[in-house]
């Protein structure tokens, strides 16, 4: 590995090092290392693995920051890897001399408006280790064609753009893990106009990515609604992902094509993480096979869950609560599901702390009709959950069929109770049951609607 003070680099942090850098690419061995110290640079360096061949860069185990003065990536990976993972679709010659592109132990800080950390493309097996992004742009940007991305034990810190940015990106099988990525102003990690099969988003401190100045803002944002994008077959597992209330803001918006071509976005797993504290926790719009489950999901503002225009969902073994930390004007739990079919809601704990109304600084106010509220649905299944303290309802069905509720204790455990309706139901619907549940309030069920009732518990 070609060491940059070899080749003229000075790393005070006020001589331009943007050339010695270069030349090293040029006249060493292909790869950088670079000694303790801060390396200015004005211009992006350019990596071209047809001309370097396997490629690395090490930081000194951290020591080596890269000031970038420029505008665009401090680095630029550009592979020539377009196809697929199977080890007999891709050439010999990117398996030789391009495979696992591996930076590791590196600090880049932004000293430019448009300043990035790093660009790739064309790139099989990139894998990024141990690195400091921070005070840019975007953090790591991933365009055009990728496979087997690996992003692991990374700081991702301050950022005016995205952490992780998929852009436009034909990208299959990507890791992202046991990292933090956090106080990025346009998404903690975002997907965008791609097709990207089997996303891996595991193990991270994902926190307060939002704007509070944008219309929408998420930490984990995959954004499937374009034409020819389409994001699945993948899973967010065991992360802490959590901000404040923003307008328009969710923990994980996950968003397909529209609902007659909900198969843009889905077959995920949200399994294991603690998410809380945003307009709305997690907001699923013309998905299809998302499981939610095993959660604790907390204070969303709006709700904790949407479900739109989606279908095939699962709902299950979920603790939708509050932070009995926060001020009782910041606490308030909820979920909405709207136009949305074939969807089980099960094992879930979802407690309400107030009226179903909010003063959040800066937030309009809201009513709901329940605790949990399913809107032009058909097929939902809602069942052994415990729904506590609803205001004005435990659950409010309303112009839907084929919805079943049992088994569940839907009971107002207050002093002084506040639910008007256990259940509220309003048609028209048809194929309806509400049977063997424990209901301390009364229920309110409107002919039309299509509703028998059995063996339930009253009182």
């Amino acid at each position: 590995m070609s060491n940059v003070i070899d080749y003229g680099a000075i790393g005070d942090g006020v001589a331009d090092d943007t050339e010695a850098i270069l030349h090293t690419l040029e006249a060493g061995d292909g790869t950088l290392q670079f000694s303790a110290g801060n390396y200015l640079i004005t211009k992006t360096i350019p990596i071209r693995l047809d001309r370097t061949g396997r490629f690395s860069i090490d930081g000194c185990g951290g020591s080596a920051k890269i000031l970038m003065a420029g505008a665009g990536p401090a680095f630029h990976l550009i592979g020539g890897h377009h196809q697929s993972a199977d080890p007999t679709s891709f050439s010999t010659d990117i398996w030789t001399s391009q495979r696992m592109p591996t930076i590791q132990h590196l600090e880049i800080e932004g000293k430019h408006s448009d300043a990035d950390g790093f660009w790739i493309e064309g790139t099989m097996q990139s894998t990024l280790v141990g690195i400091l992004l921070r005070e840019l742009r975007n953090g790591i940007h991933i365009r055009q064609h990728a496979r087997n991305v690996l992003i692991s034990h990374c700081h991702i810190y301050h950022n005016r753009g995205v952490g992780v940015f998929l852009d436009s990106v034909n990208l299959h099988q990507a890791i992202i893990a046991n990292s933090h990525i956090s106080y990025c102003l346009q998404g903690g990690i975002k997907v965008i106009n791609s097709e990207i099969r089997n996303l891996h988003i595991t193990g991270n401190d994902i926190e307060y990515n939002y704007d509070v100045k944008a219309d929408i803002s998420a930490d984990i944002w995959i954004d499937s609604s374009q034409d020819h994008s389409s994001v699945r077959e993948g899973s967010i597992v065991s992360n802490t992902v959590q901000a404040n209330y923003s307008p328009g803001g969710a923990n994980i918006l996950m968003i397909g094509h529209h609902p007659e071509k909900s198969h843009k976005a889905g077959m995920f797993t949200i399994s294991g993480n603690l998410i809380g504290s945003q307009e709305t926790n997690v907001n699923l719009i013309a998905c299809r096979g998302v499981v939610v489950s095993g959660n604790v999901i907390y204070s969303g503002h709006l709700r904790n869950l949407q479900v739109n225009g989606s279908r095939n969902i699962v709902i299950g073994q979920n603790a939708f609560d509050h932070n009995p930390d926060y001020e009782p004007n910041q606490l308030c739990t909820g979920i909405r599901l709207v136009d949305s079919s074939n969807c089980t809601f099960n094992g879930s704990i979802i407690q309400d702390c107030q009226s179903g109304q909010h003063t959040v600084p800066g937030s309009k106010p809201i009513t709901r009709n329940g605790l949990l509220e399913i809107i032009n649905c058909q097929r939902i299944n809602v069942n052994g959950c415990q729904i506590l303290d609803g205001y004005p309802n435990g659950i409010y069905v309303e112009r839907s069929k084929d919805v079943i509720v049992s088994s569940c204790n839907i009971l107002d455990t207050r002093k002084e109770p506040k639910t008007e309706f256990a259940v509220q139901w309003t048609g028209p619907g048809n194929g309806n049951f509400l049977t063997n549940n424990r209901l301390q309030a009364q229920a309110e069920v409107d002919l039309n609607s299509g509703v028998l009732q059995t063996n339930n518990l009253f009182g």
